[in-house]
């Protein structure tokens, strides 16, 4: 698996974004951010319904090591939440960019993002 997938935006908090064309964007974080946590234990989602902000806080995830916030890449309303990865949480670290997603946002505004090349520099990886 690739540590960083190429045509998805991140965030500086190493959550990534898929923006299709058409209809919601989809939120997960990094396989550096899940290899960093260790085994993840815990995940806790934003609500179908729910508001959330670029840069805020909105959720978190719990592994063996520590508690770490989940943040907003963007502002929006959650359409969807992955109820396999609440259920089984060890998907964040077995498949980050895949089944591992976390919730879908239709976005109203984009906080800061990076290209995969800007997230991987940022990060000492060679892209």
């Amino acid at each position: 698996m690739s540590i960083i997938k190429s045509g998805l935006r991140y965030s500086a908090e190493h959550e990534w974004l898929d923006t299709p064309a058409d209809g919601a964007a989809t939120v997960g974080v990094s396989a550096i951010a899940a290899d960093a946590l260790g085994d993840v234990v815990y995940v806790s989602l934003p609500e179908v319904g729910d508001t959330v902000t670029a840069g805020e806080s909105c959720g978190e995830v719990e592994s063996t090591k520590s508690v770490s916030d989940l943040y907003a890449p963007v502002t929006g309303e959650i359409t969807e939440i992955n109820q396999d990865a609440v259920d089984n949480p060890g998907i964040l670290n077995e498949d980050p960019y895949g089944a591992g997603w976390l919730f879908k946002v239709d976005v109203a505004s984009e906080g800061p993002l990076l290209t995969a090349e800007e997230y991987a520099q940022k990060n000492g990886i060679d892209a």
